[in-house]
């Protein structure tokens, strides 16, 4: 079927407006909206036909690229270097231990050789931040646990890629040489990593003296940067994804200008790359062969949730200060996404024997994946006792233009009912003299504040204060009664203000 090009603006538009509306429709439910994205492909691929899986290819690793790095930018590294360890070894022993088990499994259920089924265990190691994330909807998972699945996510990508294109290079070569694989892999995630750090550090520069005529210039730039580090490893033949994660990573802990603005422009880009990514990944899959093999990927798809992603994780982290409780959860959380079906068009492009079957088992194993575990983990988290309730919202900074190249911002802070200074008025805080309290939102009303004016539980404010005082700042406005020794009696009277 022939399209002109009104045709195809029409079908993109409606495309990225019902994407919106099913990422919206699967918070509510607690599904990854990837499930709803593939599902769209699917059914747009009964009246549109797409096989071209090197611009699936390209697409995907560029989408990839995006979602990595509007990750890293979020990413606190304090969070992380408290789970450091635990995070490489699931990226790296864990990975391998599930491709091991899962590569044993789709011998024997797909009737494979061991190489190749040790493609399909590779291709499905790694599991997917936004996926996990999105399941978990708003609640606030406890910090050690989110940041590790985090971490992990950001880290074991490269794994993945690694062992996927050794394998592939094995099955053409028909020969491995186990020294080479082993320096190979430590060129690329040691020099990938360099990269990454180096390029972070040198881009957050770059970004903060360069003098643009427009804001809208700065996300530019930093998705720039992102790219740019991704080429640049794969260049020195390290690996970029891991390069672009810790770049982000880098970035997203430096003091930027309109660093607002940045996060917020990626986490929209990557939020439309993903919707294009699954759609045009669903229109490889056709329905009718799935069908084929419904029973083989399910049963290799609960082999991987319920014996090999779990022996992987306990076997990672045997000696680590995680319980078998929160093991279990991390085991559980390890949902699958993006990474394994942009994997699975590799085969597609070596023309490697049963490609289309490894393709197409993969796709059914992430699809599975995402509505099993996606549905049943943010339960389980409040089963198990790891959901501390609602998700709590970090300040934002505000960015006005007249903002931006002077050494002031605004940041906005929500006011709960432990905060330590409900009830008191704004003298009280005996706030520096370059420190303002510009606005009060109070049950959706707006307040001009003054001296007398005393906080109130629920409050929002925004306050103007210099950056080189942000974090003592969110300190002071964000510290709970607990800290401060509050009786129980104060935590009551506070309650009823």
């Amino acid at each position: 079927m022939q399209f002109s090009v009104e045709d195809t603006i029409l079908i993109v538009s409606i495309l990225l407006i019902v994407g919106v509306l099913t990422a919206k429709f699967s918070s509510q439910i607690g599904m990854p909206s990837l499930v709803f994205f593939i599902a769209v492909g699917m059914g747009i691929g009964h009246f549109i036909y797409f096989d071209n899986a090197k611009v699936a290819q390209l697409i995907g690793i560029a989408a990839l690229i995006v979602i990595l790095f509007e990750g890293g930018l979020q990413t606190k590294r304090q969070h992380i270097r408290s789970v450091l360890r635990p995070a490489l070894l699931l990226s790296t022993v864990g990975v391998l231990v599930t491709t091991v088990l899962v590569g044993v499994a789709a011998k024997y259920i797909l009737g494979l050789g061991w190489l190749e089924g040790m493609l399909v265990g590779a291709i499905v190691g790694s599991t997917d931040a936004a996926a996990v994330f999105a399941a978990l909807g708003s609640q606030n998972i406890k910090t050690p646990l989110r940041s590790t699945l985090e971490a992990e996510s950001g880290t074991n990508d490269p794994m993945a890629v690694f062992l996927t294109v050794s394998l592939l290079e094995i099955i053409k070569e028909q020969s491995a040489d186990i020294l080479q694989l082993v320096l190979t892999f430590c060129w690329e995630m040691g020099v990938g990593a360099i990269m990454g750090i180096l390029i972070g550090r040198l881009g957050s520069w770059t970004i903060n003296k360069i003098n643009l005529d427009s804001s809208g210039l700065y996300p530019v730039l930093s998705l720039g940067v992102a790219f740019l580090t991704y080429g640049a490893a794969s260049l020195a033949h390290a690996s970029g994804l891991l390069a672009v994660y810790l770049m982000a990573v880098t970035v997203g802990n430096t003091d930027l200008t309109y660093k607002h603005t940045i996060i917020r422009f990626n986490e929209g880009f990557a939020w439309m790359m993903q919707i294009v990514m699954f759609i045009l990944l669903g229109l490889l899959v056709f329905s009718s062969q799935l069908l084929g093999i419904i029973w083989q990927a399910l049963g290799l798809s609960l082999i991987l949730m319920i014996i090999a992603r779990p022996i992987g994780v306990y076997a990672s982290l045997l000696f680590s200060k995680f319980g078998f409780k929160e093991q279990t959860f991390i085991a559980w959380a390890g949902l699958k996404g993006a990474v394994p079906i942009v994997l699975a068009t590799y085969p597609l492009m070596e023309k490697v024997p049963h490609n289309q079957l490894i393709f197409n088992v993969v796709f059914f194993v992430v699809l599975t994946s995402a509505l099993i575990q996606g549905v049943t983990i943010s339960p389980l988290a409040r089963r198990l006792g790891f959901s501390m309730g609602p998700k709590i919202e970090e300040p934002n900074g505000l960015e006005l233009l007249s903002l931006g190249k002077t050494p002031n911002e605004i940041m906005q802070f929500s006011l709960d009912e432990d905060s330590a200074i409900i009830g008191k008025k704004i003298r009280e805080l005996e706030l520096p003299e370059d420190v303002l309290v510009l606005a009060v939102i109070r049950d959706e009303n707006l307040i001009t504040p003054e001296e007398t004016t005393a906080f109130q539980i629920n409050d929002i404010l925004y306050v103007m204060s210099p950056k080189r005082d942000r974090e003592k700042f969110k300190k002071l406005l964000l510290r709970k009664l607990e800290e401060h020794g509050a009786s129980e009696e104060r935590k009551k009277i506070m309650k009823k203000i």
